[in-house]
């Protein structure tokens, strides 16, 4: 007999423990913010704080969206040019315009490829909260620039510096 009661001590103790540790979690929970909704016209706006969350979350909507229509175009040109296929013909004439068009086709395509890395790189500077600043002065790239380009990492000074440096070593 004293053992089960040994046990049942135990099994008591273990029930108050499981509902202390789920009133922990229920408060972190609580605590944890809601995310912002904002409607499909929202547009930032000067006036509002720079980088402020409603910011972020249209950026990221952007690039997810952008991001999404990339790699449903490359789906798309990737089967479609696997499709269509002249390298067969003897014609020598349309096996060249043929290789030509896929040339031309592959480069667009890792352009594409470049843009949504470049997007992922984008999405990644929103989650450590750096999207919007400059990678080499820090300073906020404008609201503008990023309607424009929201890939962008540095400010237009930032950007022309660049490549101006990339031009050089070209000429290299």
């Amino acid at each position: 007999m004293p053992k089960a009661s040994k046990v049942k001590k135990k099994v008591s103790k273990a029930k108050t423990v499981n509902k202390t540790k789920s009133k922990s979690l229920s408060k972190t929970k609580n605590t944890q913010k809601s995310p912002i909704k904002i409607s499909n016209a929202y547009i930032p706006k000067e006036t509002e704080k720079y980088m402020c969350e409603k910011h972020k979350v249209f950026f990221r909507i952007k690039l997810q969206e952008w991001k999404k229509e990339l790699v449903k175009a490359n789906n798309e040109a990737l089967y479609n040019g696997s499709m269509d296929d002249n390298s067969i013909s003897a014609d020598i004439v349309d096996q060249a315009s043929s290789y030509t068009d896929k040339n031309v086709e592959m480069k667009a395509i890792n352009r594409q490829i470049k843009l949504i890395s470049e997007i992922d790189k984008a999405l990644a500077r929103i989650r450590e909260d750096t999207y919007g600043y400059c990678l080499d002065t820090a300073e906020p790239i404008g609201l503008k620039r990023l309607m424009a380009r929201p890939v962008a990492k540095y400010t237009i000074a930032a950007q022309e510096k660049h490549e101006k440096n990339e031009k050089v070593h070209a000429d290299d």
